[in-house]
């Protein structure tokens, strides 16, 4: 293990060299899906789990992906083969050491992530880019628990990673140009299209898409319509790819939680107050997709909606 030793001002005036080697903390759906994203754009990958068994279960996780990449024609078998061989996966956090950029992805708990950048901040060289997936989280806040907060910041990708073209750069107060401008240029290079997003509860996209997902649940506890018709209404009527609930349980109900509880304890909007439904549900372990069953049942082919009791 090689340990950084500096001020945080000569941190601060350490140099900018290329990326060419990324870490990834984290193996879950976002991990993974960064890690792809990044090994096919020609870099050298890192992705490290807490376990031996966690790293293996991402390594299988990131070859089904580019599995059905190559199956759907989205890459070919050379390109399949190419990133594999830029990807390693290991469950010691000192392997991140020689990285240029480091991401992370793990839970979406704030105290999690800045325990976690306090470790990596005595370890990592001093030019070492970090960069969270938070999708609601303060960047600044996190950089806080680190020496270098000018080289910090918010890296926001969307599922599925591999497909989504889009990538939120978020900016803290205290994220240097240099920083800055790396992140856009990396993004770039992963074949994304960047849009730059101020320090802020939500950032862009889920600053305006929760209080809709929202109010399609508030709609369906006050009778307005089904699940079936709110959805149908919103894909038929305002052009959307999915209705509300089957985007609530692509994303994860758990997961729409907690973004909007933490964006209401930040913001004090009741626009952004996860209503009783969402809460009953993720209590009962409805959270879509991933557990099988949400708004809708996916348990059988096809999908039908769930019985709520409503």
């Amino acid at each position: 293990m090689t340990v950084v030793v500096g001020t945080p001002h000569e941190r601060q005036d350490a140099g900018a060299p290329p990326i060419t080697t990324v870490g990834i903390v984290g193996g879950g759906s976002i991990g993974t899906g960064v890690a792809e994203v990044v090994a096919r754009a020609g870099f050298a990958t890192v992705v490290r789990e807490l376990t031996e068994s966690l790293a293996a279960n991402a390594k299988r996780a990131v070859e089904r992906s580019l599995a059905r990449a190559v199956e759907r024609g989205r890459a070919t078998a050379a390109e399949r083969d190419a990133a594999l061989a830029r990807l390693d996966y290991t469950a010691q956090i000192t392997d991140l050491v020689e990285c240029d950029l480091v991401i992370e992805a793990v839970s979406e708990d704030l105290a999690t992530k800045r325990t976690l950048w306090t470790e990596l901040d005595a370890f990592c060289a001093p030019h070492t880019v970090f960069a969270s997936t938070t999708s609601s989280l303060a960047i600044a806040v996190m950089a806080a628990a680190t020496a270098r907060p000018d080289r910090m910041v918010g890296l926001h990708f969307f599922q599925p990673v591999p497909v989504m073209p889009l990538v939120e750069v978020v900016r803290t107060v205290t994220t240097s140009e240099t920083t800055f401008r790396t992140a856009l240029e990396f993004a770039r290079r992963l074949g994304k299209e960047p849009i730059v997003a101020k320090d802020r509860p939500g950032f862009v996209v889920n600053r305006l898409l929760i209080p809709y997902l929202l109010d399609a649940i508030h709609a369906l506890e006050s009778g307005v319509a089904s699940v079936a018709d709110i959805d149908r209404g919103m894909h038929l009527g305002a052009g959307h790819p999915m209705g509300p609930f089957t985007l609530l349980d692509f994303l994860g109900l758990d997961t729409a939680c907690t973004i909007a509880q933490v964006m209401y304890e930040e913001l004090g909007d009741r626009r952004f107050a996860p209503p009783p439904l969402l809460k009953r549900m993720v209590q009962a372990g409805l959270f879509g997709r991933k557990s099988g069953k949400g708004f809708y049942d996916y348990t059988v082919e096809p999908p039908r909606v769930s019985e709520l009791g409503l």
